[in-house]
């Protein structure tokens, strides 16, 4: 008379099925949490780019990328690393998006999909994030080239003579991105600042850049699927970009064709 269990045979094969549905599945499930996450990003980038209008349309202009180095520390203290971050106030902090150091408070300043391997970076708010456009919230200093077009007052929304093609908050390596670091052909090296290693996550010509330690996955692999980010506009619209939609390619000895989308000319 046969057993009721399981031979040991039988139990193999259904181990087996098991396994091989599982790997069936796990990459459908995988890109579903990655789609979700995206979505996440997305929500968070449409937040920040509606507190930064109406930072502007408050104040008459964007917030500094960087600075405020007179107003003493900011609230929430500084949110980088000191060893290699500017100590000062940033465009979060002017515009008053976050007002302490609590986990609930900082979340909107985090992607869902970054991918920060470096111990030190990996609790740095200031990199794997977000990044506004260097070029509309301009910065009491800039130490690297084309300085002239990322320091001085910040612009409004009237300065950008195509708000719905402009970039102003995107995911970034970087809590300031500017179309310099999405050039194709950049005249010199970047430097060794964490702020020359800013990029567009998934953008090809980052193989050929300097990253820092851990970057290289958030870089060059990309963050979300297909190697998109999520991108806010001057007039407040939120878009899924491909990565590669974002370069700035170099059309003359000196000259790149950066606008409208990183900003007027």
């Amino acid at each position: 008379m046969r057993s009721s269990g399981f031979t040991l045979v039988e139990l193999l094969v259904v181990i087996s099925v098991a396994a091989l549905v599982a790997a069936l599945l796990f990459p459908v499930f995988a890109g579903v949490r990655g789609q979700a996450r995206a979505t996440v990003c997305g929500t968070r980038i449409r937040n920040l780019t509606t507190a930064l209008l109406t930072y502007e349309a408050q104040r008459g202009s964007f917030p500094h990328g960087h600075g405020g180095l007179g107003k003493g520390p900011p609230p929430t203290g500084y949110l980088g690393n000191p060893l290699v971050d500017r100590m000062g106030w940033w465009w979060f902090n002017l515009a008053e998006i976050v007002e302490s150091r609590s986990w609930r408070d900082l979340e909107i300043l985090r992607c869902p999909s970054r991918r920060q391997e470096n111990p030190m970076l990996d609790p740095d708010i200031l990199c794997g994030n977000y990044g506004v456009n260097w070029s509309l919230c301009k910065s009491a200093s800039y130490p690297g080239p084309y300085a002239e077009q990322f320091v001085g007052s910040p612009l409004s929304s009237t300065d950008v003579p195509e708000p719905g093609a402009t970039l102003l908050l995107v995911d970034s390596g970087y809590s300031l991105i500017s179309w310099w670091h999405a050039a194709k052909e950049p005249p010199v090296e970047f430097g060794s600042s964490i702020q020359d290693a800013a990029y567009i996550p998934g953008l090809e010509i980052n193989e050929e850049r300097k990253l820092w330690p851990g970057q290289t996955r958030d870089a060059i692999g990309g963050r979300h699927p297909n190697k998109t980010v999520n991108v806010g506009f001057v007039d407040g619209h939120v878009a899924r970009k491909k990565a590669s939609e974002l370069l700035v390619e170099k059309t003359g000895e000196d000259d790149y064709d950066y606008s409208p989308l990183w900003g007027p000319k």
